[in-house]
């Protein structure tokens, strides 16, 4: 009876919170402090011009406690394009069923998997093979370091955060970091900087206990935090007395208390561990040297799923913005398949310092940018477009993501 009743309030809250123009919302997947998580689908899965998958999950809160999600849109805006980070497809606005409230919704490749937290908790507290922890570990180290080389930490790397997409064979998983919530500038790692302390207590790294310090290195302590468990199905810091946050804290931060590492593994996992786990950050290995490291060697790469950022192909656009002149007050460029309007429209005032475009995949979908002194070019978030419009386009363009 409890089960139907929560089946419900799920049911419900997912319709009270809209369907995107080109997506439905389905069942509820996951709460958390940010926002609601709920599984989606595409309402035309099968389109040539569809820009979303068949199957997605979106991240939502009403528009006036979406601040966390809004800096979560920008992290992935600036660390896109690793297989090993969880794909952002974008960002939408819809309205509550009563139309009192908007919602802000994130648009992310669905981890059909679930979690890692979730596999170890099926191991039973025995832990996973060390085959599939050399898998796992080498896709997170791979999309740790593509985070910190664009210049963040993720502040808050724990097994709940590291999301399972099945790869492209259909017959494993591939581990992917999400969750970029919490993440920050790593040039703002300098001591005191930090308003408040970013993450979880038992993944959090000695300097960051004592100093307030979260960079790099802090984000390799917790990574090995979560390798420990994967070995054990435990943490480094599990005792025989549940510990506190407080207690947790002052283990952590205790210069003459050292994690456990675990019995009954391979040396290359305990050395690989101890690279990970160690106290002084400066002699901690980085990600990239880690991904060096015996451990990992001879570790395949997975066969990665491909993740659709787009449906136009290069030469769409160029066939469209080719045809375009800016001495005009406006240009439309189309292409049609299965009777579906699909193309861009560029409407310039006669007052230049005043302009509107429009970008639409269909009459349903419509989305229009107005500004100043500026004219910018609505457009879905795609690198290798951008490099055709800016070889293309006869003005200055800034991109906006569509709905933005």
């Amino acid at each position: 009876m409890k089960k139907a009743e929560s089946e419900a309030k799920a049911m419900a809250e997912a319709s009270s919170y809209g369907n995107g123009e080109t997506w439905v919302r389905g069942p509820l997947l996951g709460k958390g402090a940010f926002g609601s998580v709920f599984l989606a689908n595409s309402k035309k899965p099968k389109s040539r011009f569809h820009c979303f998958p068949s199957t997605m999950a979106v991240k939502s809160a009403e528009v006036s406690l979406s601040a966390s999600l809004q800096k979560e849109k920008e992290v992935h805006n600036n660390v896109q394009g690793c297989p090993f980070v969880i794909h952002c497809f974008g960002e939408e606005i819809t309205t509550q069923e009563n139309g009192e409230n908007m919602v802000y919704n994130l648009l992310f490749e669905y981890a059909s998997g679930g979690t890692l937290c979730g596999l170890i908790e099926k191991s039973g507290g025995s832990g996973l093979p060390e085959s599939d922890v050399k898998r796992y570990s080498k896709s997170i180290l791979q999309g740790l370091n593509h985070v910190h080389d664009c210049g963040y930490v993720h502040c808050d790397l724990k097994p709940e955060n590291v999301l399972l997409v099945s790869a492209a064979t259909g017959e494993s998983f591939v581990a992917k970091i999400g969750d970029l919530g919490l993440a920050r500038r790593s040039e703002q790692r300098k001591k005191g900087r930090l308003d408040y302390l970013r993450g979880t207590a038992l993944y959090m790294a000695p300097e960051t206990v004592i100093e307030s310090v979260q960079d790099p290195k802090s984000d390799i302590w917790a990574f090995g935090c979560v390798v420990c468990e994967m070995l054990t199905g435990k943490s480094p810091w599990d005792r025989e007395e549940e510990l506190n946050t407080e207690e947790l804290l002052g283990v952590i931060g205790n210069e003459r208390v050292l994690p456990k590492i675990p019995s009954g593994i391979s040396k290359e996992a305990r050395d690989f561990l101890k690279a990970c786990l160690v106290r002084k950050p400066m002699f901690r290995f980085t990600a990239e040297m880690l991904l060096d490291h015996p451990f990992l060697a001879g570790v395949d790469e997975p066969e990665l799923p491909a993740v659709p950022s787009s449906t136009w192909t290069e030469a769409d656009f160029e066939h469209c913005v080719s045809s375009f002149s800016d001495d005009d007050d406006s240009t439309y460029c189309s292409f049609s398949e299965d009777d579906e309007d699909f193309g861009v429209e560029f409407v310039v005032s006669s007052d230049d310092e005043d302009f509107e475009v429009e970008f639409f995949v269909s009459s349903d979908d419509e989305a229009g940018v107005v500004g100043q002194k500026r004219k910018r070019v609505a457009f879905d978030d795609d690198h290798k477009f951008r490099t055709v419009a800016q070889s293309n386009l006869k003005f200055p363009t800034s991109f906006v993501p569509v709905g933005a």
